[in-house]
């Protein structure tokens, strides 16, 4: 395979048949005279019995699963877990986790089990916690963190560690981690938060440190892109149901009841349209990404005096960041933003309950009963479910692995149902959004059976934006394939390396593909 650095942001492998791999930097790349050191795993009891444990260093995962037989390869991850040697003695390790930005279900899940893990599978035993996010490099007091401290703190919301936005301070924080004698960072946090962690990876790049900074993706809204999805965000659709089942039966309840959940979502509208399908009690649902208008033919008033005439009751879930285009009267409060840089949202759930009140006071032929629900912060401040502490217990150990194996850059992520190694880059260059020309969305209003509310110049532009299929389920992250379609693989064989096993394809070496989860 040939390989190409244009920079120390991004690392290209180009292989066979349109195969690229786009790789993570490793301290191979700038730090001379390394030492690697035989993985503790392999003395490791818990570990003796697995097979295939050891990732193989050829292993990456595609971005695209679903290809036609002429389609080139495509683009690749490094493919995460442990490796069979590492670059550091467990006793030169001197750990440290931040977590930065809102609050989401999972994060003490995640700290737990990054604790865990070093401790557990390679001995370290100095791990730091460090206090109130970004600044709390340079202003504040750091917490020990060990497995007794954290034993029980997954049963919890938020982060033992306290959180804030802003604060970053590229040179103050390296110093801090310089100070310290800090090795491994760990950085917990959304889209910013990881743009923030690239800047503290090219500091620490500059300065030749061996320092590693690894990146575990967190946000509620599942606005992170290449990701199947981001921790918390089950949790936040269970608990969504929570409070559309209760305006449900508030609506139900009396006569011409309407129900308002307002959910969080403020460039993308997953969760209200996730736990829109979950529920089957939602009559319209609203996201940012679908364009909506109130008066007139086919607007949404035209819809709400429809649906209470055939049912007396309806439920709207619409989520934060839907029609804010709408407010006009608040157009001087959308320009300002908070200290991650995003913009400051009216609250619309609110604002539509008024404004349906309004319509229907106006008509004075039907007298409405109108409840409207927030929970945004009740969802986002509870501990994380089954699934996602489960999710949660990979991520964590995923970053602890490319850490220990030198890996640095980069961030954790799940990738195709496989835990993957991206580039800082890949993961803050856009975010991901519901695509309202996509099935996912289809299948939505066929469940409420609400109109798009779109006109046909919104239907057209849509169209015409050639956006990527939403990730969750379709397109270019679909795990969404009939048996019928799925090709019979070659068999595979099982080779014994130096103390390890591995699984590796029958036939070319380049043409290796994951049969074995970490």
């Amino acid at each position: 395979m040939a390989s190409s650095v244009s920079d120390s942001k991004m690392k290209i492998v180009h292989g066979e048949a349109g195969y690229i791999l786009e790789d993570v930097p490793h301290f191979s790349d700038y730090v001379p005279n390394l030492h690697t050191y035989p993985n503790p795993l392999r003395s490791n009891p818990a570990y003796s019995v697995v097979k295939q444990y050891f990732v193989h260093m050829d292993d990456t995962v595609p971005q695209k699963v679903v290809v036609h037989k002429d389609s080139p390869r495509g683009v690749h991850f490094r493919r995460a877990g442990p490796r069979q040697k590492v670059y550091f003695k467990s006793d030169d390790v001197h750990a440290c986790i931040v977590t930065c930005g809102g609050l989401c279900p999972g994060l003490n899940t995640v700290i737990r089990e990054i604790v865990c893990g070093l401790s557990y599978m390679y001995g370290v035993n100095k791990v730091l916690g460090i206090d109130g996010g970004y600044r709390g490099f340079y202003s504040k007091n750091t917490i020990t963190l060990t497995p007794k401290v954290v034993n029980d703190i997954h049963k919890r919301g938020g982060t033992i560690l306290g959180t804030s936005r802003g604060g970053h301070d590229t040179g103050k924080i390296v110093d801090s981690i310089q100070d310290r004698g800090i090795n491994q960072v760990y950085i917990i946090g959304g889209d910013g938060t990881q743009r923030g962690a690239s800047v503290i990876y090219e500091e620490v790049r500059r300065r030749g440190l061996k320092v590693a900074i690894a990146g575990i993706p967190k946000t509620i809204d599942n606005d992170i892109p290449v990701i199947d999805k981001s921790f918390g965000f089950d949790t936040a659709v269970e608990e969504a149901q929570r409070a559309i089942n209760a305006a449900h039966v508030e609506a139900e309840s009396v006569e011409n009841g309407i129900g308002v959940v307002k959910l969080m979502g403020r460039y993308s509208g997953f969760i209200a349209m996730y736990a829109t399908l979950a529920s089957r009690d939602v009559d319209c649902c609203l996201i940012p990404e679908s364009p909506f208008y109130l008066e007139g033919k086919g607007g949404l008033f035209e819809f709400v005096d429809k649906r209470l005439k055939e049912n007396g009751h309806m439920v709207i879930v619409i989520a934060e960041g839907a029609g804010q285009d709408l407010l006009t009267e608040s157009m001087q409060a959308m320009d300002q933003k908070d200290a991650s840089g995003n913009k400051l949202l009216q609250d619309v759930g609110l604002w539509i309950s008024h404004k349906i009140k309004d319509h229907f006071a106006k008509k004075d032929t039907i007298d409405i009963n109108l409840k409207y629900i927030d929970p945004t912060y009740m969802i986002r401040a509870i501990p994380s479910n089954a699934s996602d502490n489960v999710y949660c217990t990979l991520l964590a150990q995923s970053a602890v692995h490319g850490a220990m194996a030198g890996y640095t850059g980069f961030t954790s992520g799940l990738v195709n149902g496989r835990h993957t190694y991206i580039p800082f880059n890949r993961i803050t260059e856009k975010q991901n959004k519901v695509v309202i020309t996509d099935r996912m969305w289809a299948r939505l209003l066929s469940s409420t059976n609400q109109p798009s509310f779109l006109s046909p110049k919104d239907l057209d532009e849509a169209k015409k934006a050639k956006e990527p299929p939403t990730q969750l389920l379709e397109g270019n992250n679909c795990n969404d394939v009939d048996e019928a379609d799925e090709k019979e693989q070659p068999p595979t064989q099982l080779f014994e390396g130096d103390n390890f096993k591995y699984e590796q394809e029958s036939g070319n070496h380049a043409d290796n593909s994951i049969k074995t989860e970490n």
